[in-house]
C-alpha cells in the first residue's frame, strides 16, 4: 500500500517520533509512505497537472530521510491550519475554477473534490493524519467522502474528543510544572502575585492539571467562569500564608470572569476560532487593583510545545504509530487510534466531532476555591480522566 501522513493544526512535541515510526513500520511491512507537507495545506495546493508544485507538497519517506527526526521536536513534515472545505476565495488555489466549487454563506469555497482528486492522482491507499479535533474532524469527512483514514490524536490541550490522551500533553504540562517553578524565584523575590498563563481554549486541564502537580495556590480553568474579586481574596490569603509572601496562579487561555467574554483577536482561523491569549495579564492587573498587592504575568504559550519531547510522549506516540500500523493492515479503515483508561484502542474517526472533551469539574475542581480536588485516586486513569 502507498500510505499518505500528515501532520496540521499546532505542532507538539511527539510528532517527528509518530512519523518516524510510522515509516519504519510500513517500510519492514513491505509499503511506501508518502509524506504530504504543511497538513491539509499539501492537497489543496498540489496541481496534478503542475510538476513544479509536487515537491513542495509531496515528499517521498524512507528511514534514511527521518532517521534522526525523533530527537527534535515539531513536525518536519511542517503544519498549517488549512481546511480544504472552508477557503477564503483570496487563499484558493490559482490552478482552479474557484467558480465551479461550493461557497458557504460566508462566502467560503469548498475544495474537497479537488482533495479526494489529488488522493486518487498520489494512488494513495490510506491517509493517516495527525492532529487535533479539527485536522481529525477534516479528516472523518474524507473517510465519509469514501477515502480510507486511520487518525491520530495529538494536542497538548489534551482536549480531542474520543481519547483519553493525546500527543504532546505531557510534555507541555511537564514544561509548565517547571516553568511555573522557575517563576517561583522571581515572584518570590518581590513578594508579588504571579498568574502564569497556560494553552487551553475549551478544556482547562493543562491549568488542572499544572497547579496540581507544581503546588500552585489556585488554578483558574476554562470550563468555570471565575469572580476576581473571590479569586483576589483567596490569593492575597494565600500570599500572607507564604512565608516567602508570594502566591502563584495558573488560568487557561480560555478562561473568562463571570459575566464576561473570552479575550481574542485578530481573525477567525479557517476553521472558525480566533487566537486567544491575554486572561492572564488582565487578570494580575485587576487583582492588583483591587487588592494593592504588587502582580505579575506569564504567558508561557508557544513555551508549552517548543522543543523536544519528554519520554512519555515519544512512548504514546511510537505506540499509536503502531496501533495506527495494524489498522492499516488489517484495513479496519475510519477509526482514530486512542488510550482509553490506560489501554490502547481504537475508536471511530467521527470522534473528534461529536463532543468537547473538558475537565470533569465534580471530581476533580473545586469551584469555590478555584484550585484542584484531587484526593481520592484509587481506581482512577493515569492522568484522572
Amino acid at each position: 500500500m502507498r500510505i499518505g501522513i500528515l501532520t496540521g493544526g499546532g505542532d507538539v512535541p511527539g510528532l517527528n517520533p509518530c512519523i518516524k515510526a510510522l515509516v519504519y513500520r510500513a517500510v519492514d511491512e513491505g509499503h511506501e509512505p508518502i509524506g504530504i507537507r504543511r497538513g491539509w495545506a499539501g492537497l489543496l495546493y498540489y496541481n496534478p497537472d503542475d510538476p513544479t508544485t509536487h515537491e513542495e507538497c509531496i515528499v517521498p519517506l524512507d528511514k534514511t530521510i527521518v532517521r534522526t527526526i525523533d530527537r527534535t521536536g515539531g513536525t518536519f513534515l511542517h503544519t498549517s491550519r488549512t481546511n480544504p472545505g472552508r477557503v477564503a476565495i483570496d487563499k484558493a488555489p490559482g490552478f482552479l475554477d474557484a467558480e465551479s466549487f461550493p461557497v458557504d454563506e460566508n462566502g467560503h469555497l469548498d475544495f474537497t473534490s479537488h482533495v479526494l482528486k489529488v488522493l486518487e492522482h498520489l494512488k494513495l491507499d490510506v491517509l493517516v493524519p495527525i492532529g487535533g479535533e479539527d485536522t481529525l474532524g477534516y479528516a472523518a469527512r474524507i473517510h465519509r467522502e469514501g477515502f480510507p483514514i486511520v487518525s491520530i490524536p495529538k494536542t497538548m490541550d489534551n482536549d480531542v474528543f474520543g481519547t483519553d490522551y493525546c500527543i504532546g500533553f505531557s510534555t507541555a504540562i511537564t514544561r509548565s510544572v517547571r516553568f511555573i517553578h522557575q517563576l517561583r524565584s522571581t515572584a518570590g523575590s518581590h513578594e508579588r502575585i504571579c498568574v502564569v498563563e497556560l494553552f487551553g481554549r475549551h478544556s482547562g486541564e493543562t491549568s488542572l492539571i499544572s497547579a496540581y502537580l507544581s503546588g500552585a495556590d489556585r488554578a483558574i480553568i476554562a470550563e468555570v467562569p471565575f469572580d476576581i474579586e473571590k479569586l483576589a481574596r483567596l490569593v492575597v490569603k494565600d500570599k500572607y500564608a507564604n512565608p516567602s509572601r508570594y502566591a502563584m496562579i495558573t488560568i487557561s487561555e480560555g478562561a473568562r470572569e463571570i459575566g464576561k467574554e473570552v479575550l481574542h483577536h485578530g481573525v477567525a482561523d479557517p476553521y472558525g476560532h480566533k487566537k486567544l491569549g491575554g486572561i492572564g495579564a488582565v487578570t494580575a492587573k485587576r487583582l492588583e487593583q483591587i487588592t494593592g498587592e504588587k502582580t505579575m504575568s506569564q504567558q508561557l504559550a508557544y513555551l508549552m510545545r517548543s522543543g523536544e519531547p519528554d519520554s512519555l510522549d515519544i512512548m504514546v506516540a511510537v505506540n499509536y504509530a503502531n496501533v495506527a500500523m495494524d489498522l492499516i493492515l488489517e484495513k479496519k479503515f475510519g477509526r482514530m487510534v486512542a488510550l482509553r483508561e490506560g489501554r490502547y484502542t481504537d475508536v471511530d474517526a467521527e470522534s473528534p466531532t461529536l463532543g468537547i472533551k473538558q475537565v470533569d469539574v465534580r471530581t476533580l475542581y473545586d469551584v469555590e476555591e478555584y484550585r484542584p480536588k484531587v484526593m481520592h485516586v484509587h481506581g482512577k486513569p493515569m492522568f484522572l480522566y
